[in-house]
């Protein structure tokens, strides 16, 4: 699957998938094969971060 470039589409559709198919950032980017520090520093620019508590990506 193809992530999606802009970065609030790339939040929702991270979050929809953590939400339904994962436990952890770290187990999404192992499955999709996607560098997390390439997709956190995406997000970090458009004012995400990712809360490991309530496993989501939350606009600071």
């Amino acid at each position: 699957m193809a992530l999606p470039n802009d970065p609030v589409m790339l939040a929702c559709v991270i979050n929809t998938k953590l939400r339904d198919d994962f436990s952890s950032f770290e187990e999404l980017c192992g499955d999709l094969d996607e560098d997390r520090a390439v997709l956190e520093a995406k997000l970090d620019e458009a004012g995400f971060f990712y809360d490991e508590q309530l496993n989501r990506f939350v606009k600071r």
